[in-house]
């Protein structure tokens, strides 16, 4: 499909993988970014699982954009009380691919900056208000006036989708999940027994916590960088997210944690910045995923829970088989087809089981006791019940996006 111009709409991870994707394909390819180049700056950090550098391998990204990543070679499992549950160990897969963490600001400017030198444009400020199917084509409508037109239109616009509700204007809302999020990055806490590169999560009495110490070595030596899922029953409006400063998450967090054993309020004490806390949401099902020569990709499709591990992942898989799809049919709309036909089944089981795991952080206080019994006898069994449990997922990690 040499000379096709595709207009990619969100700059993010899904839009600039599928860019880059579009570009070797032979595509002429838009990037409209609704922010500033400075936003790129903004963000805590993400865990790409083996699938995801996979699917980035394909496209020979998983060096260049990678490279200030820390390899993270086990999940440790502990209680609030600071009792260690298990340690699940993730060594590379077969062919050589490691899980890796990278701050979002590194993942976002590398795949730009990638994007940019394969010959993608990337214009910023074009916040999409409205997208006019043509005969044989789509117009993009900015809200600064601006136009551009293509000959299908990619929607990686997040979780708050512009081109998803221009696609189905009854496309159903997100799914609050209960939680925020918030994270930060410590200096100087000695952590004592914890292994650099190991992820930790603890299910705390009131909230839970992960932290990662990083390996010297990578540019952040003696950092640890942490999240925190504080409970919140009612979804919070942006305004009364936007009213609390970062001190004062400092102080609520604290508070959490000062019933555990852990380092979390240690380490939270000792960060230097708390990003402010942003809401849980995932899509159990969006209905309408393309039109015309339209479709939506990433978190405008399927958001997952931050609990599944995956959504980044989900975001690369789905750019490189949507790439393969049109770079394989001339048809659009047929293209679009065979993605979903090849997707949907795969990205609704992912968010089913971000939701399960994500549910285990929230039980209140009677379900907490019943859930961190469950986990102590679960934990306490024999090796071969855990394993099978580990296996059960093994579907998410041995997925090859460039073989579909």
């Amino acid at each position: 499909m040499t000379n096709t111009k595709a207009l990619v709409i969100g700059g993010g991870i899904a839009g600039s993988v599928t860019a880059i994707a579009l570009r070797r394909a032979g595509f002429d390819v838009t990037v409209h970014e609704a922010y500033d180049r400075s936003a790129d700056g903004v963000g805590s950090y993400v865990t790409l699982a083996v699938n995801g550098v996979r699917a980035l391998r394909g496209l020979g990204l998983d060096a260049p954009v990678l490279r200030a990543g820390v390899p993270t070679t086990s999940m440790v499992l502990e209680m609030g009380s600071g009792r260690h549950l298990t340690e699940f160990t993730d060594p590379p897969s077969p062919d050589g691919i490691e899980t890796t963490t990278i701050l979002r600001a590194d993942l976002y400017t590398s795949l730009r900056d990638e994007a940019v030198r394969q010959g993608v444009r990337v214009e910023y400020g074009h916040r999409l208000v409205d997208a006019l199917p043509q005969a044989d084509g789509v117009t993009a409508v900015f809200a600064d006036g601006g136009t551009d037109t293509g000959d299908l239109l990619i929607g990686a616009d997040g979780l708050r989708s512009r081109v998803r509700t221009v696609i189905d204007p009854t496309a159903p809302p997100a799914r609050y999940g209960g939680l925020l999020n918030t994270a930060g990055f410590a200096h100087g806490v000695r952590l004592d027994g914890k292994r650099p590169g190991a992820l930790y999560l603890a299910f705390g009495k009131r909230c839970f916590f992960g932290y990662l110490p990083v390996p010297d070595g990578y540019g952040h030596d003696g950092e640890v960088w942490w999240f925190a899922n504080p409970p919140h029953r009612a979804e919070p409006s942006r305004a009364e997210l936007a009213a609390i400063s970062p001190e004062e998450w400092r102080t609520r967090l604290i508070a959490l944690f000062s019933v555990d054993a852990g380092p979390a309020a240690a380490l939270i004490e000792a960060s230097t910045g708390i990003l402010a806390g942003w809401p849980t949401y995932d899509f159990p099902s969006v209905p309408v995923w393309h039109r015309d020569r339209m479709i939506i990709i990433g978190d405008a499709a399927h958001a997952a829970s931050p609990a599944s591990g995956q959504g980044a992942s989900m975001a690369i898989e789905d750019a490189v088989v949507l790439a393969g799809c049109l770079d394989r049919c001339a048809d659009v709309p047929a293209a679009f087809a065979a993605f979903e036909a090849l997707r949907r089944e795969r990205v609704e089981k992912v968010v089913a089981t971000g939701k399960r795991n994500g549910s285990q952080k929230v039980p209140g206080p009677l379900g907490r006791v019943a859930r961190d019994a469950m986990l102590r006898a679960f934990f306490s069994a024999p090796v071969q019940r855990r394993r099978k449990g580990a296996d059960e997922l093994a579907w998410m990690r041995e997925y090859d996006a460039g073989a579909v």
